[in-house]
């Protein structure tokens, strides 16, 4: 509902003739609530209203659209208050007339009509009871364009940050692709070498994970079932590459199929923990995965253990791809919707993520 909301307001403020259209009609039928004493029934109110709204409309735009954006906002203050004077005095003469010999008479109003030179020497009469039937609705017009354009820059602003946002979510998951594959393929390669009868199941489960990532996961939120598969085949790629120096257990439950995630978060923090665990050290090493999801609250942590020296990192590369991108992540996708705790000590390595889905 909010959304049909935003949309709706979105196409009025941006269709530039309707929001003219809106305001001088809102205008035209106020007139049985702001006419003279004199004029007897609704429709000659909106009558009168409706022939003397041409002597409102062009002071208006007159100032709006050619003096104020070529003089005042010029800063040339002086011309502008020149032209202002001059042409609010012009343009109330005319009102005047317009009302006395064109209004009034349409709708039989039979009083005294002064003439144009008469308007004009009633200088101090015409110009405290007339500028102000114009200029109200100017200063009014003047007040809602400002609202207007303010809730234009306000959606403007709204749609550049998302775009930014949706910008910086995509670089970072792109991230994520080289990285793994670059992992993977460091998999594969070792077993070819070693010419291993498990390197066409590695490029079989290989491909369904690229599959997976390349067209799978586009949307912004996945099944958390497709997400766990995902896990399931990268974990069976690392069991074949260490055999029996890895003691890995996985556990997950959901209690509902249909619960969803932003995608490539998990496996992120999989990957880290083979990087920065097994990866570092030649003795066996230990990897503990629990997910659950419970009440539209996924809770997901992963322990490894870690050699006490790690290897120089002289370029970054385990730092600038690990930690740092997947809290980016959850700043972009789930901003203060997420619990983040991990702890370090000199062997092992764990983190504790909470997220409300």
């Amino acid at each position: 509902m909010e959304q049909r909301k935003h949309t709706l307001l979105d196409w009025v403020t941006q269709n530039r003739v309707l929001t003219h259209v809106l305001f001088w009609s809102f205008i035209l039928l106020i007139a049985p609530m702001t006419s003279a004493e004199n004029i007897r029934s609704t429709g000659e109110a909106l009558l009168f209203r409706a022939v003397a709204l041409p002597l409102k409309i062009i002071p208006t735009y007159f100032l709006v659209y050619y003096l104020v954006p070529n003089f005042f906002k010029k800063r040339k203050y002086f011309l502008f208050s020149v032209y202002f004077l001059f042409s609010s005095i012009a343009f109330t003469i005319l009102y005047r007339f317009n009302n006395i010999h064109v209004a009034e008479s349409i709708i039989g109003l039979n009083q005294p009509k002064e003439s144009l030179l008469e308007i004009i020497y009633q200088f101090d009469y015409t110009i405290p009871n007339y500028f102000f039937k114009i200029y109200f609705y100017t200063f009014l017009f003047i007040t809602v364009k400002t609202f207007k354009d303010r809730a234009i820059k306000e959606r403007q602003l709204e749609s550049l940050q998302k775009e930014k946002a949706e910008a910086e979510l995509n670089f970072l998951k792109a991230q994520i692709h080289p990285h793994f594959l670059f992992n993977t393929l460091n998999n594969l390669y070792a077993l070819t070498l070693d010419k291993s009868d498990e390197a066409p199941e590695v490029v079989s489960k290989l491909s369904d994970i690229l599959d997976y990532m390349l067209y799978q996961c586009k949307d912004p939120k996945v099944l958390v079932a497709k997400e766990i598969d995902l896990l399931k085949h990268y974990i069976d790629l690392e069991k074949i590459r260490y055999g029996d120096r890895l003691e890995l257990n996985f556990e997950h439950s959901m209690d509902s199929l249909d619960s969803k995630i932003a995608p490539l978060i998990l496996i992120s923090l999989v990957e880290n923990a083979f990087k920065h665990g097994v990866s570092s050290t030649w003795q066996k090493a230990i990897i503990k995965i629990y997910l659950t999801v419970e009440k539209g609250v996924l809770n997901f942590s992963i322990f490894n253990t870690k050699a006490p020296c790690q290897q120089s990192d002289q370029m970054n590369y385990k730092k600038g791809i690990g930690m740092k991108n997947i809290r980016r992540q959850l700043d972009l996708v789930y901003p203060k919707q997420y619990e983040w705790n991990h702890t370090e000590t000199v062997d092992s390595y764990e983190v504790n993520l909470k997220i409300i889905l």
